[in-house]
């Protein structure tokens, strides 16, 4: 596996565009640091703004473990909108996929995550947020690892 993202600590910088059902997309920038323990426990802190917007900023916490050599992991989520959710991630060759759930949600919200490796410095990610069954706001930015520039 070639990922530098979430399988090495680092600090990476988010830059692209947030769109919402019946709105234009707006501009989204952001940071995401990610840490490893001795013990396989990951901890990763996402802080997403929108410059030029009165839209609230997006702070997330998580926590999440992978074993050696294991391809998939779980995760635990506090995101400052949602609550509190679980999720689990799969790391494939080329991207890592994360899918999650909000605990105790009556809109029954949900989830994803793509990260698509462009080279070790860089990743493409989209994701998307679900109320039900509908789509409710989508991201498409671009991650650039600032650790390795440093």
């Amino acid at each position: 596996m070639d990922h530098s993202f979430l399988l090495q600590p680092g600090r990476w910088k988010i830059q692209g565009s947030w769109l919402e059902r019946n709105e234009m997309p707006i501009s989204v920038k952001g940071m995401t640091l990610v840490a490893w323990n001795r013990d396989n426990w990951f901890t990763m802190a996402t802080k997403l703004v929108f410059p030029g917007s009165d839209r609230a900023e997006i702070a997330m916490q998580y926590k999440g473990r992978m074993d050696d050599g294991e391809r998939q992991y779980s995760f635990l989520l506090h995101h400052n909108l949602l609550g509190q959710i679980e999720g689990e991630g799969w790391i494939g060759l080329s991207s890592i996929v994360q899918r999650y759930w909000v605990l105790g949600d009556k809109q029954r919200r949900s989830g994803f995550e793509t990260l698509h490796r462009l080279d070790n410095a860089s990743y493409s990610l989209t994701s998307g947020i679900m109320s039900g069954h509908f789509l409710s706001s989508t991201m498409e930015a671009s991650l650039e690892n600032l650790t390795a520039l440093s």
